[in-house]
């Protein structure tokens, strides 16, 4: 198989309907438009969501709560996924990355307290509970808030 030779499945491209190109075409005059009527009109139609003057459903349905577009979502580690890190090593984002314990770093990495660890680890996270902070202090690592 070859470049020149590679062609499209039958059937799978179309050619565009040219659309008031005379009566043989079979889309002339109205260009498959019907007659008369807001469809039929250039620059005709209505906006998405129009339901005709029926009330539309974005106002239909009911509004509740309060969305803060300032909140902010950290990537969860807890204090027991650490303990795969070799001892006297340092964890930051890259590293939490590449071991999989995070995908997306959202807008940090947020260390949670939740089992023990025993190794001394310096770990550099956006955020920390205040029994993650105290677990990994007490096993002889530090803890750095960037």
């Amino acid at each position: 198989m070859k470049l020149h030779n590679l062609q499209p499945q039958e059937g799978s491209r179309q050619a565009r309907k040219r659309v008031g190109r005379g009566h043989g075409s079979g889309l002339s005059k109205t260009s498959g438009r019907g007659t008369k009527g807001q469809w039929a009109r250039t620059g005709g139609g209505v906006r998405p969501g129009f339901e005709g003057g029926q009330m539309p459903l974005y106002r239909r349905l009911p509004k509740r709560g309060f969305n803060n577009k300032w909140k902010t979502f950290f990537a969860l580690v807890n204090v027991q996924d650490l303990e795969m890190f070799p001892s006297g090593s340092i964890v930051e984002l890259s590293s939490l990355q590449a071991a999989g314990l995070v995908k997306n770093s959202l807008d940090g990495v947020k260390i949670l307290g939740t089992g023990d660890i025993t190794k001394p680890l310096t770990v550099k996270a956006t955020a920390f509970s205040k029994s993650a902070a105290e677990k990994i202090a007490a096993a002889g690592g530090q803890v750095e808030v960037i």
